[in-house]
Order: C-alpha cells, then sequence, then structure tokens
C-alpha cells in the first residue's frame, strides 16, 4: 500500500539534494526563457519570431526525442544528466556573453536555441527517469508530481527576477545568472548516494528499441489515447511564451515587468496543481479531465481580460489547470510502464509535449500578428474543451462496452477451452 502524504517522498536524501538542485536551477533556467523572449521581441518586433525561437529550442526533442529515450535506457542516468547540465551551462554563459559584448542578433539566438534544444532533448528522459530511481515503486507517482511542482514553482520566482534584471542590468546578466544556477543542479547530482538510487537494469542493446517503445504505447488503449490527447493540447494551448507576452504586451500595454508578473502568477497555480495531483493517492481520468477543462476556460477568459491586474488573477487558474495536467498524466502513464521502458516513454511524452512547439509555436505567433493577440490563446482553449468532449465522450463509451462484456462473461455460458492457436497473443 502506498504511504500517504502530499511530500513523502522528501523523506529519501536524495529526492531532497535534487529537487532543491533542481529548484535554483530551473529558476535560472525560466530567468533566461523570459529574458530570451524580451531579447527577441527587441530584435524583431514580431510574434512570429518569438515563435520562430521556440521552434528552434524545441524542434530536437520533436527529432531526437524518441532516440533519446533509447540512450536513457541504456546509459547511467546520473552521469547523462550531469553531462548534458553542463552543456546547457556553457549555452547559457555563451549567449550572455554575446548580449553583454553587442555582438548578438537574431539568427545567433536562434542558433543557440537551437544548441540548447539538442541537449535539453538529451537531458529529458534521463533527467526525468532518474526522478523515479530516487524512490520505491508505490512512490514514482508522487515524486514525479512533486518533480512537477518543482519545476513550475520554480517559474515563480524565474520571471520575476527576469523582470528585475531586465530593467536594471539587462538581458545579458540574466543569461549568465542562469549558467551560474546550474551548479546548484551539478552539485546536488555528485552529492547523491548512489547505493540509494533504484537503478533500473539497462535495456539490452540490439534489437529495435524504438519501435518496441512505440509498439508498447500503442498497443495499450489508456496510454495511446492519453498521448493524443496530450499532443494535440501541448500543440496548441501550452505556448505561454507567445501568447502571454503578446496579450501582455498589445492587448494590455504591459512591459517586460509585466510579462514577467504574469509568467509568475500562472506560476503560482501551476505549483499548487502539481500539488492537488501530488496529494492524491490514485490518479485517474477525472483528474485529467478537470485539470483540461480548467485550462481551456481559462485560457478564453484570459483573451477577455480588460485589464492587467485581472489577467494577473486569471493567470493563476490557467497556470493550475496546465500544471495539473500534466502532473495527473504522469500519474497516468508511469504506473503503467515497466522500469527498463521508461526512458523511451518518457522521451515520447516529452516529443508530444515540449516536441510539438515547432508546430503550434509559430502558429500561435502568425494568429497573434494576424487575428489579434486575444486569439493566440482564445484558440487553444477552444481546441482543449473539445479534446475534453471528445475524450470524456470515449472514456463513457469505453466503459459501457466494459460492462456490457462483463455481464456477458458472467451470465453466459462457460468459455470452450481454448486451442493452442487461440491461445496465442494477437500481434
Amino acid at each position: 500500500m502506498a504511504r500517504l502524504g502530499t511530500f513523502r517522498s522528501l523523506r529519501q536524501r536524495n529526492v531532497k539534494l535534487f529537487f532543491a538542485g533542481m529548484l535554483v536551477s530551473n529558476c535560472g533556467t525560466w530567468m533566461q526563457s523570459t529574458a530570451q523572449g524580451w531579447l527577441v521581441f527587441r530584435l524583431s518586433g514580431q510574434g512570429t519570431s518569438l515563435g520562430l525561437v521556440l521552434a528552434f529550442q524545441f524542434l530536437p526533442l520533436l527529432l531526437l526525442g524518441p532516440w533519446a529515450g533509447v540512450l536513457a535506457d541504456r546509459m547511467n542516468r546520473r552521469r547523462l544528466t550531469i553531462a548534458m547540465q553542463a552543456g546547457m551551462a556553457g549555452q547559457a554563459v555563451l549567449l550572455g556573453v554575446l548580449d553583454l559584448t553587442g555582438l548578438v542578433t537574431l539568427p545567433l539566438v536562434y542558433v543557440l536555441a537551437l544548441v540548447l534544444g539538442v541537449l535539453s532533448a538529451i537531458d529529458n528522459p534521463a533527467r526525468r527517469s532518474l526522478v523515479t530511481e530516487l524512490v520505491d515503486e508505490e512512490d514514482i507517482p508522487n515524486v514525479l508530481s512533486l518533480n512537477t511542482a518543482v519545476m513550475t514553482g520554480s517559474r515563480v520566482f524565474g520571471p520575476a527576477l527576469a523582470a528585475l534584471l531586465v530593467g536594471l542590468v539587462g538581458t545579458g546578466w540574466c543569461f549568465l545568472a542562469n549558467g551560474a544556477s546550474f551548479f546548484a543542479v551539478l552539485a546536488s547530482l555528485v552529492l547523491m548516494t548512489p547505493a540509494q538510487l533504484r537503478t533500473a537494469v539497462p535495456a539490452p542493446r540490439g534489437g529495435k528499441p524504438l519501435r518496441e517503445g512505440l509498439r508498447f504505447v500503442w498497443r495499450d488503449p489508456v496510454l495511446r489515447s492519453t498521448f493524443v490527447i496530450l499532443t494535440i493540447v501541448s500543440t496548441f494551448a501550452f505556448n505561454y511564451g507567445v501568447s502571454l507576452l503578446l496579450v501582455t504586451s498589445r492587448n494590455l500595454g504591459g512591459g517586460v515587468a509585466a510579462f514577467g508578473l504574469m509568467l509568475a502568477a500562472t506560476s503560482i497555480g501551476s505549483f499548487a496543481g502539481s500539488l492537488v495531483i501530488a496529494s492524491q493517492r490514485h490518479v485517474g481520468n477525472a483528474a485529467m479531465l478537470g485539470a483540461l477543462v480548467v485550462l481551456g476556460v481559462f485560457s478564453i477568459l484570459m483573451a477577455l481580460a480588460p485589464s492587467l491586474a485581472l489577467a494577473f488573477l486569471l493567470a493563476v487558474p490557467l497556470g493550475m489547470g496546465g500544471a495539473g495536467y500534466i502532473a495527473s498524466t504522469n500519474g497516468i502513464l508511469l504506473p503503467r510502464v515497466r522500469a527498463d521502458m521508461r526512458g523511451r516513454v518518457l522521451a515520447l511524452q516529452a516529443t508530444a509535449f515540449l516536441g510539438s512547439t515547432p508546430i503550434g509555436g509559430p502558429i500561435t505567433g502568425w494568429i497573434g500578428d494576424h487575428f489579434g493577440a486575444g486569439w493566440s490563446i482564445a484558440y487553444g482553449g477552444l481546441i482543449v474543451l473539445a479534446c475534453v468532449a471528445v475524450a470524456g465522450g470515449s472514456i463513457v463509451s469505453r466503459r459501457r462496452s466494459e460492462a456490457v462484456a462483463r455481464t456477458a462473461t458472467t451470465s453466459g455460458p462457460a468459455p470452450a477451452r481454448p486451442s493452442a492457436v487461440a491461445a496465442e497473443p494477437v500481434p
């Protein structure tokens, strides 16, 4: 029986070390993300450019993500995470130096975003699989929800710090500060006690590991439907770096400080949504669909906000719905996946969630440029609510079919003994 308590995973020393390091590092990451968006907007003045820089940053996840999952299943995940985190620190320092020396250009930002994307594509499945090695099997949903809380909680401070620093010293120092913040997570990884890790047996070499991962997801109806919804929602409803910047600057007349505070308000809600899911003993479809409804409704309301003050208030439930959805998705997926397959499944999840940004980011920017800033976030909310309607109907239909099948099994004649051929599994 799983232990109770929202923060039960924090009893483990390795968990406390890892989350402390990631909290500091991710504050820096979100500070850089906020400053980068403002830098691109200053250099180009176009929402489409904001979408393109996100496309360059997340394109590697789309192209390399599944293969990175294979790598995570075959290598020591802790060592791989250390290497990728060190590389991302170097990328941040280089961007900061270029900005401070006045050599930065829009094409250079695109190139460095692509470099960051390659490193992140490899890091993502390795780091997230490492999280599952920090605790016993029964606490994996809890530690993943707390991991989401840490990631989203850092967004409360990172954008706010960026808003403060950009106004005082410029975007370049934000990038250098992010580079320094990686030392926290690197130290936490080095200081971990390896003997306390529940290290999975590496997946065997050879065979067709990527095809095996795709087949594993597709053959499970729960995994398959969850991934389809995740891909659609992520593509069109999670482009906050574009949509919220456009709404803040064009509709509400705010600057970089307002944009940073908007992201911070969204992150307060994200933190709360993650903790709500972490407190649940069982995470199912009800939690996932409920979070999607909140995300869809408040995306539409954000587009209609008449003032910054009201927009800040709406941003809290907006973030709560988004993070609650991602955390509930983790809680549904991971308990159904065996240990040697987790790297590949997490990589596919990252590909669906972040790898869809190269498609959704430019679309969102284009919609904002041609139909108005409000539509850059409202159209995603409408798509989310459509997904809720389709998914809810599918779940109800599947449960009715299962109920009919159970009734037929219990009330019908005893089944005949299956033949050897009939007993073979369906491919």
